[in-house]
């Protein structure tokens, strides 16, 4: 996965290195940080900001140590859809786990898995994709349940795309990404999403160590096995990082109000009003997945059912609108969707 993210960010440099020789006047200019990113209002509003809060002695400036900038993981920085990779993970799970749990074959959720039955599995609800994560996350050591996560990314591939999930990092997020730390923000992910599912891959894709990755959790516990210690992971959940969780989290873990927040859906609104409550300036960005050629389109506010994955609805629309949110447009503001294929 390291040579991977190489391989995009030197694409990227590549981009950026053409155009800027495209005429003798742009070789004195500064290369293009967003070259994935259509120029317009979106675009601007990224570079204006960065160069607002970066100038000293401009009314705007931030000190590098509170220039903190928080992202949510699933339908911001990779696809959420047809549903969200965790789910992904717990299904296959499900299906490795069959043979030790005979009794699956009669009970739901798990008889619906097991028969391919999406659509009756839908209809469980929070609660019965609950009992399949609690069945395939905990029972284990957070050292055992790292390694099969990261077995697991080496091999999963997306239904639609038939790529690798750790190749399907959205390019212009990746670029938005380095710009911000190559001008001293630190930035988080900040996911509804397991804290300890994302942890094994966000450094080789996103450039963002584990540290800085805050999410939901389930209650672990210190044990001595074998005059070892090891931390278990338990049936239980500890903390849930969606929706007004998200400030909370933030608040426990960073302990700074971010500057600058991005999202997709629904569960990101209390993060960027949280966001937006600060003084000085700020930045607050929603992805709209209104792209069906090279993406999806979906959602409420997109004029379609809603899918129950990162639903963004007309509500988050007229509230982006109203408070001066920048919504982009995967469609009208991404010139690309993914780093090419290896």
């Amino acid at each position: 996965m390291i040579a991977r993210r190489a391989k995009h960010i030197a694409a990227a440099a590549v981009l950026t290195l053409l155009a800027a020789c495209s005429t003798t006047e742009s070789l004195i200019q500064p290369a293009d940080p967003l070259p994935s990113w259509n120029d317009g209002a979106t675009k601007e509003a990224i570079t204006t900001f960065v160069e607002a809060v970066t100038t000293e002695g401009g009314p705007d400036y931030v000190a590098p140590a509170d220039r903190i900038a928080t992202f949510d993981n699933d339908g911001t920085l990779w696809p959420s859809h047809p549903m969200y990779t965790q789910l992904v993970f717990a299904l296959d799970r499900i299906k490795v786990l069959a043979p030790q749990h005979p009794e699956w074959k009669t009970t739901q959720p798990f008889k619906d898995v097991l028969d391919g039955n999406l659509e009756g599995l839908a209809g469980s609800g929070e609660k019965g994709i609950a009992e399949l994560v609690m069945a395939t996350h905990a029972g284990m050591s957070t050292a055992d349940f790292e390694a099969i996560v990261s077995d697991w990314f080496t091999t999963a591939k997306h239904p639609h795309f038939d790529r690798l999930y750790t190749d399907l990092a959205y390019q212009p997020m990746l670029e938005l990404l380095d710009y911000l730390r190559a001008n001293e923000f630190t930035t988080y992910i900040v996911s509804g999403g397991g804290v300890e599912f994302m942890r094994p891959m966000t450094e080789e894709v996103y450039g963002i160590p584990a540290q800085q990755v805050i999410g939901s959790s389930i209650v672990t516990k210190f044990e001595m096995q074998d005059g070892r210690p090891v931390l278990m992971r338990e049936a239980k959940v500890d903390f849930i990082d969606d929706k007004d969780g998200k400030p909370v989290g933030i608040n426990k873990f960073i302990g700074k109000r971010p500057i600058a927040a991005f999202g997709n859906s629904d569960g990101d609104r209390e993060m960027l009003e949280w966001t937006a409550g600060g003084d000085g300036a700020r930045l607050m960005m929603l992805v709209f997945h209104d792209d069906a050629e090279r993406e999806f389109a979906y959602g409420p506010a997109n004029g379609q059912p809603d899918t129950k994955f990162g639903t963004f609805s007309q509500a988050l629309m007229d509230e982006a609108k109203s408070s001066g949110w920048n919504v982009i447009s995967m469609k009208d503001d991404w010139g690309t969707i993914f780093a090419a294929s290896e």
